[in-house]
């Protein structure tokens, strides 16, 4: 049987110790398969969505199914079949990326064979051989960036979270991330993104969901959704629908 990569419905969430839900009879499905674009104004839920979904934020109300599995429920093997690459770097900066990968690698149950290949393979593909031995401390924020996304897929997980994947980093480094995430895609895994980088969602993105007060405000392929607001492009996409005002 065929599942939705996600699929939520009736999710209520709160952080402990403060008042009012964060979300509210939440429901939210993406297709197995998308490139599925989260954007919304700072504090409108996206990264707080992002791990619920990924396991890293326990909820009591409501359901959040990966592949058909429930989140809060879900055994150790489904930790392979989605990948999570997070606004902060994931990998210990006094270690080299070989031994970061072997680390993470043995985490996810794989084999040292399998390690030393994917390595070699993610190493290449993201221009980081040359230094593979060498201490992530010392890298540059482009570097590190590439880094932290080849932590993300060494399992070659089934659905892919990513927030904020390329901030900060130089035009070099942000062409080859979302490359290599199209490649990603056209093998099969479903990407679930979220950035600040608007033109650049436009160009990753077929399906994207606006944000707002912990609410989805518009949903829709991305063609449709300009089409149906008389925009051209994604930045006055969101303005429209979010407001001009400071968020921040």
């Amino acid at each position: 049987m065929n599942h939705p990569a996600i699929k939520i419905q009736g999710l209520s969430f709160q952080y402990p110790q403060q008042e009012g839900l964060y979300f509210r009879n939440f429901n939210l499905q993406i297709g197995a398969g998308e490139r599925f674009g989260l954007f919304g104004p700072n504090g409108a839920g996206k990264t707080t969505l992002m791990n619920l979904m990924a396991g890293l934020l326990s909820y009591e109300e409501g359901s959040i199914q990966l592949l058909g599995q429930e989140i809060r429920n879900h055994p150790k093997s489904t930790n392979r079949k989605f990948g999570f690459v997070p606004q902060d770097f994931s990998f210990y900066p006094e270690l080299s990326p070989r031994d970061n990968l072997a680390f993470y690698g043995a985490w996810y149950g794989l084999t040292k064979k399998h390690i030393q290949k994917r390595s070699a393979e993610l190493l290449e593909i993201l221009g980081l051989t040359t230094v593979a031995d060498k201490e992530l401390r010392s890298f540059s924020g482009g570097m590190k960036r590439r880094f932290n996304l080849a932590i993300g897929v060494i399992h070659e997980p089934e659905v892919l979270f990513l927030d904020e994947p390329t901030v900060g980093v130089d035009v070099q480094s942000r062409h080859a991330i979302i490359h290599y995430l199209k490649e990603l895609n056209n093998k099969g895994a479903t990407l679930i993104y979220t950035s600040h980088q608007l033109e650049e969602a436009a160009g990753l993105c077929t399906t994207v969901a606006l944000m707002d007060d912990g609410k989805i405000i518009a949903q829709d392929r991305l063609d449709e959704l300009l089409v149906k607001h008389g925009h051209e492009g994604m930045e006055a996409l969101f303005l429209d629908l979010t407001g001009k005002s400071f968020r921040d």
